[in-house]
């Protein structure tokens, strides 16, 4: 046995790349790195080498899984207790954990790995490997030397070093039973002198001695023991748990002189066991208490649920009726105001805008109230520019600011990264409803808006957002109940302030559900400060990406529109924003008449009105779906825009949902990103035909790939390889999968896709859609919704694969 030689590691997962990977990583140490592509591969390996430091093995393997794979390992002897390190993507529950400690693993590392982590954990095993085979070198020098009885003194002296180098406790026992040499570890565990010691007998120093005296006499009968659990007890009463393996040594005669025993301290796992089985009664107990709760709340809830039923017809035949004859009055009223209109007019129309507004505004603070009530809230990820997009909304405040005298004060720290993922919808209603209060009910000095950076890492920021004004204060004793419904500072507050006392309700239930909080300090007559944090995502990516589509948006004419509106009034506003925009557009007066011009007519989108006489909204589009087989864009044009009423939308196949009273930017927005979301080859030729137009981006950054390769162009070329051979057929798996409903295979095929994405520098946000395909898998449900992430995924590997075969040619070429 060499103990300089490359100490051995057995890397087990299906995925080349991540072999290729943990590899690269361990690459500069002293390891001979085996790899296994299966469980099955990994076994066959284990029949005919045993001397591995450590087992790196994947937890998701196709046939065989990492928990199956360790459980076979551990039944052979001599792996018992080599160290097995799990690797996983993700881990969905304590559950999980506790299953694979059970199965014998020892830690869990989660992907994409950090190498040096990796590299740190790999070394403690490796260290406590090379100590054991050290011992394992010692005790055979010991074997040869006491086989030598001419070189007795030296074996003596040479036994005696060993025995004193060795941290676990060693003794050496006569046939007697008696104590006749040990280690300075013995002395240690006992607490008892080396002097002391020689002569007693060795099961005196145990928890249970007739279980120590068998251990020295079945090495007597047979020769050697292995892993014996024995309990030293140290003089003063502490425990020691360790596992003891024993020899004979003879003379050269072979008679045998006397034994070894060597003891390996377990205490720690021993007690990591004790934990595990503790959490396991733990948990089952919680489970129980679980299940009488659920039980107890079941009935509560089938009350609560009806409740929720009534208040949510109430706040749909609500909004339906304000909001019809409202799209009409807001939406002609800003066509007007487009036209030639002299002072009065434009004075007594923009009166009219106003109070239309400010209706809205209260519907849908009522309606936003609903929403979290109901718990369909929903929060969006995406990258946008954070200086700018609160420059944005400062900017709507500016004439009423100028109009009450008061002055507005942005503070922005300059640390802030200047694009961030997050929701920027739900970030600017919260500002609005703060900083409308703040202007609301300051009279005079001034409104500070300030954003500081409070925490940062490799993946978040935490931001500190205060409003701060010199308005007229809260009481210490409202303070308490202003996050409330309904509630304002005073009685008198809605008398000669207006609003409904929502407002703050709202923002906070639109803070804490994404991991942040909200508080407020303030002074009667002095003035308040409400300040609140909240966590966002770092990005690479380029939030300019928006700003151009909107420049390729603007370039496009001539979209063929079918509105379907019963209203007279209505069907005019929609024909006149739809001729400002250049669409081209048809009216249906209903859903049958609807269907009738499909058949006749391409259209490339479809704004269909819900409540409608013959056949409405749901109806029609279950039909155009169904029946006439169509995959034309439709979005519902809605006056309910309550949680039941958006599900409709999505369960009978519509695309995507506009409330009355329509904004025309929102609607033209709305228009053109689903006809180029749903055509994007129509799109670009539309484009190209205009001017020229031409869209690309690019969706690798092999920035990460180059830092772990050290800018090695074979290892580059290797890896992109692999990357070129392996995706194309896990997309084709993918579609045909979903195609086929076999939701097992499709979610195995997006898994095996996630530790990509970071190795080839392509955006989270596409691991993130590669997650909910998982998860859409697991609930085995086949929608549009999945059918999307399906395509868009496949979309963005496919152009990610004409990338890397130009970053592989150019390797070639600069090789």
């Amino acid at each position: 046995m060499k103990i300089n030689s490359p100490v051995k590691i057995l890397m087990v997962d299906d995925l080349p790349e991540n072999l290729f990977a943990l590899e690269v990583i361990l690459s500069n140490e002293n390891y001979l790195c085996v790899k296994a592509n299966s469980g099955n591969e990994a076994l066959k390996i284990l029949l005919h080498q045993q001397d591995f430091a450590i087992i790196l093995i994947d937890v998701q393997m196709p046939m065989m899984d990492g928990f199956e794979t360790v459980d076979l390992i551990r039944q052979i002897e001599k792996l018992k207790h080599v160290p097995i390190i799990f690797l996983t993507a993700s881990i969905d529950n304590s559950s999980q954990i506790f299953k694979g400690y059970q199965a014998g693993a020892v830690d869990y590392m989660i992907k994409p790995l950090s190498p040096e982590i990796l590299k740190a954990k790999v070394a403690i095993f490796v260290d406590l490997h090379e100590k054991n085979q050290e011992l394992l070198v010692q005790a055979e020098q010991l074997k040869k030397l006491n086989t030598d009885l001419t070189a007795e003194k030296l074996l003596s002296e040479y036994s005696l070093s060993l025995i004193e180098a060795s941290h676990d406790p060693l003794f050496a026992i006569s046939p007697e039973g008696k104590i006749t040499d040990m280690n300075n570890a013995s002395v240690k565990a006992t607490g008892v002198s080396r002097k002391k010691l020689i002569g007693t007998d060795f099961f005196d120093y145990f928890t249970e001695p007739q279980k120590a005296r068998e251990v020295y006499q079945k090495v007597f009968e047979k020769g050697l023991i292995t892993d014996y659990p024995l309990i030293l007890r140290h003089k003063k009463g502490t425990m020691i748990d360790a596992l003891f393996n024993g020899s004979v040594y003879q003379d050269d005669k072979g008679e045998v002189l006397g034994v070894v025993v060597v003891g390996r301290d377990v205490t720690d796992q021993k007690r990591i066991a004790t934990e595990l089985v503790e959490a396991r009664v733990f948990a089952e107990l919680a489970t129980e208490i679980a299940e009488e709760a659920k039980i107890k709340a079941e009935s509560a809830t089938l009350i609560a649920e009806n409740a929720v039923k009534a208040k949510q017809q109430f706040l749909s035949n609500m909004s339906h009726e304000i909001r019809t004859p409202m799209n009409a009055i807001i939406g002609f009223t800003k066509v007007v105001l487009k036209t030639d209109l002299n002072g009065k007019q434009k004075e007594y129309l923009d009166a009219i805008k106003i109070s239309g507004d400010t209706l809205i505004v209260l519907i849908n603070d009522i309606l936003d109230l609903a929403k979290v009530d109901a718990g369909k809230m929903t929060f969006e990820k995406t990258p946008f520019k954070m200086k700018s997009s609160i420059s944005a909304i400062l900017h709507l405040f500016e004439t009423k600011i100028v109009e009450k005298n008061i002055k507005l004060v942005k503070e922005y720290d300059n640390k802030i990264p200047a694009v961030l993922i997050g929701d920027p919808v739900r970030l600017h209603q919260i500002i609005l409803n703060l900083v409308s209060n703040a202007v609301k009910f300051t009279k005079k000095g001034k409104i500070t808006v300030s954003i500081d950076l409070l925490y940062e890492d490799e993946a978040k920021i935490i931001l500190k957002f205060a409003i701060a004004d010199t308005g007229i204060g809260i009481s210490e004793e409202k303070i308490g109940s202003i996050f409330e419904n309904f509630q304002q500072a005073t009685s008198g507050t809605s008398r000669l302030y207006g609003g409904t006392g929502l407002g703050l309700a709202i923002v906070k239930q639109l803070i804490e559900p994404q991991g942040g909080s909200i508080r407020v300090t303030s002074t009667l007559n002095a003035g308040s400060i409400f300040s609140f944090t909240l966590p966002f995502q770092k990005t690479n990516a380029d939030a300019e990406l928006e700003n151009e589509l909107n420049e390729i948006h603007s370039e496009m004419k001539n979209i063929r529109v079918l509105v379907v509106e019963d209203i007279a009034l209505n069907q005019l506003l929609m024909k006149t924003l739809l001729d400002d925009f250049g669409f081209i557009s048809d009216i249906a007066e209903n859903g049958k008449v609807a269907i009738e011009k499909l058949q006749k007519q391409e259209y490339d989108v479809v704004l269909m009105d819900l409540q409608m006489p013959e056949m409405n909204g749901f109806e029609a589009t279950q039909y155009i779906r169904n029946t006439l087989n169509s995959t034309v864009p439709i979005i519902a044009l809605t006056a309910d825009v309550t949680t039941v009423d958006v599900e409709k939308c999505a369960a009978s196949g519509m695309n995507d949902y506009l409330a009355k009273p329509v904004d025309e930017k929102l609607l033209y927005s709305k228009i053109v990103t689903i006809v180029t979301t749903a055509q994007p080859d129509k799109f670009i030729k539309k484009c190209k035909e205009n001017k020229n137009f031409e869209v690309k981006r690019k969706y690798t950054d092999l920035n990460y790939l180059k830092q772990r390769t050290k800018s090695n162009p074979k290892l580059m070329m290797e890896m992109i390889s692999l990357y070129l051979a392996q995706t194309p057929p896990l997309l084709h798996t993918m579609v045909q999968s979903l195609e086929q409903e076999n939701w097992t295979l499709l979610d195995a095929a997006a898994h095996k896709m996630l530790p990509s994405f970071s190795i080839m520098g392509i955006s989270p946000d596409f691991e993130t859609v590669a997650k909910k395909i998982q998860n859409f898998a697991k609930d085995q449900e086949k929608n549009e919704e999945i059918q999307s992430l399906v395509l868009q995924l496949e979309t963005v590997c496919l152009q990610a694969c004409a990338e890397l075969e130009e970053e592989l040619l150019l390797l070639k070429n600069n090789i």
